[in-house]
């Protein structure tokens, strides 16, 4: 029998109305019904520096946030791509979430990663940096079905609901691998 589980969604993209966000909606409403996501929002985390974290005071976001992703049972990351990595704002949620060493908010949380981009390359240079940062974090990454998904920028209507019948049900098997992952490894 599965566990209801609680799955952090880190969003890589600060925009409101962001692919990346309407993504993890659409990846929300597509779980299965054990897993609960929620977007755990990453824009207003000051940037890391180990001087506040030695001499104080420890910024309140900071706190927040990790308490939500230590609460968490895993962490879904759904990015764009800048640069042919991750968003400065993740980069630095991660950095946030890590540390102080030794109490990392992410250890062993079982992990996904989907990555988008309105071109054909689907973000994947984001994708695999974004994977190299998760083995040090001691995070199990879900191998398959690999989450590359381009042409994001026609996925949706006007309000914002998922139009493309393959992708609803590619996003529904990839939770459903993302589910049996967390069951495997947390």
């Amino acid at each position: 029998m599965t566990q209801a589980r609680t799955v952090a969604v880190l969003v890589g993209s600060l925009r409101k109305a962001s692919l990346s966000r309407k993504i993890a909606h659409a990846l929300a409403a597509l779980a299965p019904d054990n897993l609960t996501l929620k977007i755990v929002e990453i824009g207003d985390l000051p940037h890391y520096n180990q001087d506040l974290e030695e001499e104080g005071p420890v910024p309140a976001a900071w706190t927040e946030f990790r308490q939500a992703v230590s609460a968490a049972d895993a962490v879904l990351f759904v990015t764009p791509e800048y640069n042919r990595s991750v968003p400065g704002a993740l980069k630095n949620a991660i950095d946030v979430g890590s540390r102080p060493y030794g109490k990392s908010a992410f250890n062993a949380k079982p992990a996904a990663v989907l990555s988008q981009s309105p071109g054909a390359l689907a973000a994947f240079g984001a994708n695999h940096h974004l994977r190299q940062s998760l083995v040090f974090l001691n995070m199990p990454v879900l191998q398959q079905p690999e989450a590359y998904v381009g042409a994001s920028a026609t996925l949706f209507d006007e309000s914002g609901e998922l139009v493309k019948d393959d992708t609803r049900a590619f996003f529904t098997t990839f939770m459903a691998a993302f589910a049996a992952w967390i069951e495997k490894t947390a």
